[in-house]
């Protein structure tokens, strides 16, 4: 089957893989050739990968959108890394993407407190206004 990882601005891997285990919220799962159509939301981890030569390979990612669709497997994520090593990328995945993925909370959660509080004071305004 044909594995394709796109990140915003490249396609960071197309290589024919024999199964692709990647992990979403509820545990990590194995896609083989004939497995059915997928759709799974994919936490920031290690995907693994085999190639037809029989070698495990290894990307680490941050959250994304894993689609295996006919003899295809697609993801789709803002950021990724390909290695063989696998202790080292395990390690970037646990120092820098689920960092980035908690900043990236907080900052969503800022933002939302910010419309809030501009909602709250545009309902004041006009309000004294009626």
């Amino acid at each position: 089957m044909k594995l394709k990882v796109l990140l915003p601005a490249e396609v960071l891997l197309d290589e024919q893989v024999t199964k692709v285990t990647a992990e979403a919220q509820n545990g990590s799962f194995t896609l083989l050739p004939r497995h059915i159509d997928f759709v799974s939301a994919l936490v920031p981890g290690i995907v693994a990968y085999g190639l037809p030569d029989g070698r495990e390979l290894y990307l680490a990612l941050d959250e994304g959108i894993l689609v295996k669709q006919g003899d295809s497997v697609y993801i789709s994520s803002p950021r990724g890394v390909l290695g063989s090593d696998l202790r080292e990328l395990q390690d970037l995945v646990d120092r820098e993407l689920r960092v980035l993925s908690e900043e990236e909370k907080r900052a969503r959660s800022v933002m939302s407190r910010l419309e809030m509080d501009t909602l709250r004071r545009f309902t004041r305004l006009g309000g004294g206004h009626s």
